[in-house]
């Protein structure tokens, strides 16, 4: 049999894409999934909308949490909810390629490997697919992946019975960033299956569209949760920073 993909949602005033994202996971060639999206206390119709979708198809399950709590508090509460032998993470604004899941997990079987990851192409807020992929090296450790994430997050599958439990550090963003960090800290590699397999939706005012809130957070990351000393804290933001840069402005 096919081994179970438990697929990581969070969810907050999501009504105006999440339809499309759930479609993209039930479009997929790879059936064998379980789709957990936890609500984080959403103002609109979000809870309402996403019950129709689980009422019509058993794979999906919502989570509704009493008190907002942040993205890295729902994705873990989704990921100790996850009953895969992988876990794959997809953000309730993007989408996934039809054949992401059976291409990836395939790759993975076959390699044997814990952690994989993807192309992936940049779309408009209406959903309107550039012409722009997101080019990604073929593998990272702990030490290239401090200076730049490469790892989308609506890429990412780890094989949770290979790595062992995990969670997201609870801060405001890039937790999934520190997630693959104590992943390859650990001696484990990430490698890039090197195909275009996701869409990942452009939003105007979102915290990941700012450069400067996103660049605090990662010097946030080398201090706060990866503990680096200043000196090193400082070389790591310099990479990171050239690789923002050429990630922007030199990619096709």
């Amino acid at each position: 049999m096919k081994p179970l993909v438990s697929i990581i949602t969070p969810s907050y005033n999501s009504t105006n894409y999440i339809g499309d994202t759930i479609a993209s996971v039930q479009a997929q060639t790879y059936d064998n999934w379980e789709m957990i999206i936890v609500d984080d206390c959403s103002k609109d119709n979000s809870r309402e909308y996403i019950k129709g979708f689980a009422e019509a198809d058993p794979r999906i399950r919502l989570v509704e949490l009493e008190v907002n709590s942040g993205a890295a508090v729902a994705r873990n509460t989704a990921i100790n909810l996850a009953n895969g032998k992988y876990v794959a993470f997809l953000d309730s604004d993007d989408l996934w390629h039809p054949e992401k899941l059976e291409k990836q997990i395939a790759f993975m079987e076959e390699k044997g490997y814990a952690f994989t990851y993807t192309k992936y192409q940049l779309m408009q807020e209406n959903g309107e697919k550039l012409d722009r992929v997101i080019d990604v090296p073929d593998e990272m450790d702990y030490k290239t992946l401090l200076k730049g994430n490469y790892i989308g997050c609506l890429t990412a599958v780890v094989n949770k019975e290979k790595t062992g439990p995990f969670q997201m550090p609870n801060i405001r963003t890039r937790q999934d960033y520190a997630l693959w960090l104590s992943i390859l800290k650990r001696g484990f590699r990430a490698f890039a299956l090197q195909e275009s397999l996701a869409y990942y939706r452009l939003v105007p005012g979102s915290i990941s569209s700012n450069k400067v809130k996103m660049a605090k957070q990662n010097w946030k990351v080398y201090r706060e949760v990866e503990k680096l000393s200043l000196v090193h804290s400082m070389y790591c933001f310099a990479g990171y920073a050239f690789n923002a840069v050429k990630k922007t402005y030199l990619k096709k």
